[in-house]
């Protein structure tokens, strides 16, 4: 047995000794321990197990900032979004000399089924992102932009409010921002430490003079102003119907839909399905307590997926809930709760691949789970990881995408910094990973 082997056979019994302390062991298989999630009935356990051969070593030195938009196209392949600025100067020693490694990467990376990067562009970084069927990309900046992904080029946006509601730049900033080789950023956790986003007494008429501000805003911009107000979250499309669906973060949440080819407003709604004229401006009616009551309007960090039967599910990260509604959003009458007495349970949403996709995959950022539940009923029937660094663990999981042979793609952010691959443990790479796992050292 090669080293290389040997290296790969002890990352693939890592990864399923991980799945098996964070979701409970089933039977052995091939005489190595697998990570069984049980979703269905009596002898239905499927089985997913940590890919370590996926993605390979990136390219030029670079070193992925936090993946904040994931997708998987027409051919399987991954694309992956992510923020070079969470890069601090210790990971980018690499382009000054002071070591090996590291350097800048591309915030846009495109990775073949078989772990190859195969592509990439530069463009601002953001959140959200999908690739329609004929390889375009769309990425959430301060609006959603079509890009041609063999120049780079905008070819297309969605129209977007000339301000913000916070005052912020509108626009696309000067890309790539200006530096010294070897100059990093503050890393991507620092404004979620306590005081990392300021400290101190806030001043009374500082407070006064916001809310002032916000109310005339809110005004001028109402709830069903038919452009982007705020930030994307999320992005993905309906190639059959040729439109656009988006999560914009303006009042906590709003699902907007857009046409694909023209970038015209088409519908919208918020939490329950109600009308975008009908999404209180009053922030107390977005407010979520953990363990506490669901508040009427959407929380906060909302994020979407369709399904092939025409259902939308919206996922509130800060309310810890997917609601459920047709594409014309019809509320129906389902609301599943994901650990309630956390905060942030609930974010991107994929499908299993069976032909009724049967199940929700749910990531979880705060407990650092995938989270499997019975898509009719909202059961949570499984999950799979737990917070770490190891293979197969997560630190920051936040985002989710799924190909059409069943395998997990996940991204993360904070110390995470990385994409990864869960295969089914029945497919051909599966076994082969439990046969690796099984040998001897």
């Amino acid at each position: 047995m090669t080293s290389g082997l040997r290296t790969l056979t002890w990352f693939a019994l890592l990864g399923g000794a991980a799945f098996v302390s964070s979701c409970g062991a089933g039977p052995a298989q091939d005489g190595a321990d697998v990570a069984q999630i049980r979703i269905g009935g009596e002898g239905d356990v499927p089985s997913y197990i940590y890919d370590p051969g996926w993605p390979q070593t990136l390219p030029d030195n670079w070193k992925m900032g936090g993946a904040t938009g994931l997708a998987v196209d027409s051919n399987d392949d991954v694309w992956v979004y992510n923020r070079p600025n969470d890069i601090t100067a210790i990971e980018l020693y690499g382009e000054t000399g002071l070591a090996d490694c590291c350097s800048r990467p591309p915030s846009m990376i495109h990775i073949s089924k078989n772990g190859d990067v195969i592509g990439s562009f530069d463009a601002p970084q953001g959140h959200g992102m999908d690739v329609d069927d004929d390889g375009f990309v769309y990425l959430g900046q301060d609006t959603v932009r079509k890009y041609d992904p063999a120049t780079g080029e905008v070819v297309g946006e969605i129209a977007r409010t000339p301000e913000r509601e916070n005052g912020a730049r509108v626009g696309l900033p000067p890309w790539p921002p200006e530096r010294e080789p070897g100059e990093g950023g503050r890393g991507p956790v620092a404004g979620f430490l306590p005081g990392g986003r300021g400290g101190g007494s806030p001043d009374p008429a500082a407070v006064a003079a916001a809310a002032e501000a916000r109310a005339a805003f809110r005004a001028k911009y109402p709830p069903e102003t038919p452009m982007i107000v705020g930030g994307l979250e999320e992005i993905r499309i309906d190639e059959e119907a040729n439109e656009i669906y988006l999560a914009d973060n303006y009042l906590n949440g709003r699902i907007l839909v857009f046409d694909k080819d023209t970038f015209e407003f088409k519908r919208g709604w918020g939490a329950y399905g109600k009308p975008l004229s009908e999404i209180s401006t009053d922030d107390a009616d977005h407010d979520y307590t953990p363990g506490g009551p669901m508040p009427p309007d959407f929380a906060g960090h909302l994020t979407l997926n369709l399904s092939n039967d025409g259902m939308v599910y919206a996922a509130d990260r800060a309310a810890n809930r997917i609601h459920v509604t047709d594409t014309q959003g019809n509320y129906q009458d389902k609301e599943f709760v994901i650990a309630p007495t956390t905060n942030g349970a609930t974010g991107g949403v994929g499908f299993s691949q069976d032909p009724e996709q049967r199940y929700l995959y749910i990531s979880d950022l705060r407990n650092n789970h995938v989270w499997f539940l019975e898509r009719e009923t909202g059961e949570i029937v499984g999950q799979l990881g737990s917070m770490g660094e190891a293979g197969g663990q997560f630190f920051g999981l936040h985002m989710i995408a799924v190909d059409s042979m069943g395998n997990i793609y996940t991204g993360e952010v904070f110390a995470g910094e990385r994409v990864q691959r869960f295969v089914p443990a029945d497919s051909p790479r599966g076994q082969l990973l439990q046969q690796l796992a099984s040998l001897e050292p």
